[in-house]
Formats: structure tokens, C-alpha cells, sequence
């Protein structure tokens, strides 16, 4: 029995105990021996192994050696290897107890997924950080000095007027740079027109959203009332006496699919009859792939609309910019709620995105971003024709997610399976209104943006594993 200590200066900070004995050569013991040491628990989940020249050199053997043991370990799902945090013990691996593998709990969000495929963020390696530096500083550098004291609540007037010609030009939008009033996003959004007071409920929202908005509404007093939806958006048929309805009319969230001109129309005409608003999220409004972008609902009554955008899907979260497009008579309303120091967005981020959008760097990366995405929806949909032809996929002319829908009775199932094995993913049933009557079906909202581009073969490869057979 040959026995090897690797010793923690060349490698992973701690000595590594392994035994190379057996038939099969070099190569087959050394899985065997990494293999059973995660068994046993003595790798424990996370663990980072030495690199391939470390450990080659520690066990006297070849680089290849250690490599294809490394590889072979991967493919079988004992390690997880990523470029930049070397090769390490899997998440979800468990030491046998009793003879008998013990179930790990889903992955937790802090510890990170094997593969990611929640939905609402872009891809991260994606941000344009050369143009968005340049735009930064220029912007920086031509900035006058009142910038750096206390400013505008309702914004810079340079983002405002940016903001102004490009939504114009680019969602169908009419307004001004007066009635524009910058803030950190939707949720900011929400928080100043009904935790405020300028709007009030109870607010008709669609049956399938977001939990956290349901939340943050239901946080300020406001009472809810779901939409049932169908093949052609939210039934605003249905609207009776509420003070307002919140849609997501460019792109449904998440089933999919815009708002029919028909409805946009009605909806509108609703909230002329009732003297309401509608608030509308245009959350990736930019993103269609088979035909030009739909325009704003809020271009066809700036004065019964409310629209909400953000760069959150366009560009990053991390940047917390974004707008209200508001009538005139909420505008003094929303700044008196958002005060005169606090809630405020960043004015250097603010002067940094007026800079990207006038300089034409935001048309561009959206551009750009709109291929990319494009692309990965195709893998997407090319993957499950080939490995599972019984599912079908919806809700992928738009936006940076897909609704799979999946044979009835296996959401709960999948959801599971998926977390099991470190792949991250929701099912549709998490965004359904928890009063509403009706019901979509089994289904998986998968975000195809999220993963980076190295990355998303190998997350399309774990999807299709773990879907349900016919």
C-alpha cells in the first residue's frame, strides 16, 4: 500500500491524507481514494483540493493523472470545478451514514448554486465596465461643483432629460423631463407612490407576479385583488371599482406574452372612466427577439399611466437606478415623500447613466445584450427539443426568462430534484397570487440570462437531467 501526505505548502492549507492502492494504475486509485474520503466525510462539502501540478508532484505521478482523476470526479458529481476558485469537494455531496447516503438540504443561496438559472438578473460578466468607466469619468470630469452638495430629489436634470428622448424614441413614452423623478428601482417605486400615500388601494395586480411586490404592497396597507390571465395578458375585462391596476404588459411576468392591443386600449379607458391609474412595469421592455419592442401602454394616456422602468435587466442590479414616469398631478406628491436628503440614487451613478445613454454606449450594450440573450434562448429551446420533446416552452419571444410546462402533478417534484442537485431555478407556482382562483399549471421559470456565457452548457446540460419523463 503506497501512502501519500500532501502537504498543505503546496496545496489547500491543510494535509491531505491519501491512500493509492488497487488495481487500475495511478489514475483509478487516486478517484478511488478522493471518492471514498468524500464518502467517509473527511472531504467535506467545500473543501479545496490542491491544484493538478501540487498534487501531481506530491504523489510523484503525472499532471494527466490527476487531471483525468479531477475530470472523471466532475463528470460523476463528487467535485465542482470553476475557473478562479479551482476544484473543490461538490456542495451536495454527504458521507455515508449507516451504509446509507444521507439527502443534503437544497442549496442555499449564500453558499451559491452549481448552476443558476433564477430568473431576473442579466448576466453579470456581461456589464460593459470599459464604456461604463469611460462614461463615469467623462461624466465626473465635466460635472460643476454643485453636484458634490445636496441636489435634486427628483433627480439629476441630465438623466431626466436623457431619459426623456430615449424613452421616446426607444418605448413609445411622452413626457418630460419635469415629470420624470429618478429613484432606485420598482420597489422604491412602490414604497414612495403607496407607502407615501400619493396612490392608494385596493390595486388590481396579476395572478402570477412577484411575491416580494405582493408583500411590499400588502407592508403599506394595500389590499390586493388578482387578474386571472389567459393567452392574451391579464383579463382587465374583469376590473371593477379598484383604484388602480399594476400590469407588466411588454413581456407578462412571468407566464409570458404582451398585453393585446385590445386590452391595452380597454385598460386604459378603464382608468379614464374611473378617474384611477394603471402602473405599468416595463422591467425588460427592451428585450423582444422575433419583432420590434412593443411600446408603452403609458404613450397611449400619459396622464392615466404611471410607467416604472429600471437597468436592472438592461444593465445591473448592483447599480440601483431607476424611473418614474409620472401624470402631473402625482409629481409634487412622490417628491414630497421621497423628502429632501433621503432615498436617493447615487447623483455620481446618475450623471455616469446620463452619460452612457447620450453618448448612444446604453443603445449599444442593449443591442449587443439583445443577441446574446437571443442566442441563449435558442440553446434553450434547441436542448429540449433534443432531450425532452414533451416539454414545451413558453413565454420566449421576450425578456430573460422561459416558462417550461412541465406533465401535471411534477412542479413540486422538480423543484426539489433541481435543488438537490445545485441547480437553481423557480417553480411558476412560487408567483402565484395566493387568493387567486385560477391556475396556470406545472411549470419551471427558468432565467437563461443569469449564467455566464462559459457557463451555460453545462447549466442546460443539469436542466435537461433533471426534467420529468412523458
Amino acid at each position: 500500500m503506497a501512502e501519500t501526505w500532501v502537504n498543505s505548502a503546496r496545496g489547500i492549507g491543510a494535509d491531505l491524507h491519501v491512500e493509492l492502492d488497487g488495481p487500475g494504475g495511478r489514475r483509478a486509485a487516486l478517484i478511488r481514494a478522493l471518492r471514498d474520503a468524500v464518502r467517509s466525510g473527511r472531504l467535506v462539502p467545500g473543501t479545496r483540493l490542491p491544484p493538478y501540478r501540487s498534487l501531481a508532484a506530491d504523489l510523484g505521478v503525472a499532471r494527466n493523472t490527476v487531471a483525468d482523476a479531477y475530470a472523471e470526479l466532475v463528470a460523476e458529481g463528487w467535485l465542482t470545478a470553476r475557473q478562479g476558485s479551482g476544484t473543490r469537494v461538490a456542495e451536495r455531496a454527504e458521507p455515508l451514514k449507516g451504509g446509507t447516503r444521507v439527502a443534503r438540504k437544497a442549496p442555499t443561496r449564500a453558499g451559491g448554486p452549481r448552476h443558476d438559472l433564477r430568473q431576473g438578473t442579466p448576466d453579470a460578466s456581461a456589464f460593459p465596465r470599459a464604456a461604463w468607466l469611460a462614461s463615469y469619468r467623462r461624466a465626473l470630469q465635466q460635472a460643476p461643483n454643485e453636484v458634490f452638495g445636496p441636489g435634486d430629489p427628483a433627480g439629476r436634470v441630465e438623466l431626466r432629460e436623457a431619459l426623456t428622448e430615449y424613452l421616446a424614441r426607444a418605448r413609445g413614452v411622452r413626457t418630460a423631463p419635469g415629470r420624470i423623478v429618478i429613484c432606485s428601482g420598482f420597489a422604491h417605486a412602490l414604497r414612495l407612490l403607496f407607502g407615501g400615500g400619493v396612490l392608494r388601494g385596493p390595486l388590481a395586480i396579476e395572478a402570477y407576479g412577484l411575491a416580494f411586490h405582493r408583500e411590499l404592497l400588502t407592508s403599506t396597507g394595500v389590499r390586493t385583488v388578482p387578474l386571472p390571465l389567459d393567452e392574451d395578458g391579464a383579463r382587465v375585462d374583469l376590473l371593477a371599482r379598484e383604484r388602480g391596476v399594476l400590469l407588466t404588459p411588454a413581456h407578462q411576468f412571468p407566464t409570458g406574452g404582451p398585453l393585446h392591443a385590445t386590452r391595452r386600449a380597454a385598460v386604459v379607458d378603464w382608468a379614464r372612466a374611473r378617474g384611477t391609474v394603471v402602473l405599468e412595469d416595463d422591467y425588460d421592455g427592451e428585450f423582444r427577439y422575433d419583432r420590434r419592442p412593443v411600446g408603452a401602454v403609458q404613450g397611449l394616456d400619459p396622464e392615466r399611466v404611471i410607467l416604472v422602468g429600471s437597468v436592472s435587466k438592461s444593465l445591473s442590479p448592483a447599480l440601483r437606478l431607476g424611473w418614474m414616469v409620472l401624470p402631473q398631478r402625482y409629481v409634487d406628491g412622490v417628491l414630497a415623500a421621497k423628502g429632501e436628503r433621503e432615498a436617493w440614487a447615487s447623483v455620481l451613478d446618475q450623471l455616469g447613466l446620463a452619460d452612457f445613454i447620450t453618448t448612444g454606449s446604453y443603445d449599444r450594450h442593449v443591442r449587443r445584450m439583445r443577441q446574446r440573450y437571443r442566442a441563449r434562448r435558442d440553446r434553450l429551446v434547441a436542448a429540449l427539443a433534443e432531450h425532452a420533446p414533451h416539454i414545451e416552452v413558453t413565454g420566449v419571444a421576450a425578456g430573460l426568462h422561459a416558462v417550461l410546462r412541465l406533465p401535471p402533478g411534477t412542479e413540486r417534484s422538480t423543484v426539489k430534484a433541481a435543488a438537490w442537485q445545485g441547480v437553481a431555478l423557480d417553480g411558476l407556482d412560487a408567483f402565484r397570487h395566493p387568493r387567486t382562483a385560477t391556475s396556470a399549471g406545472d411549470g419551471l421559470v427558468v432565467g437563461y440570462a443569469t449564467p455566464s456565457e462559459h457557463a451555460y452548457g453545462a447549466a442546460l446540460d443539469a436542466l435537461c437531467g433533471l426534467l420529468p419523463p412523458p
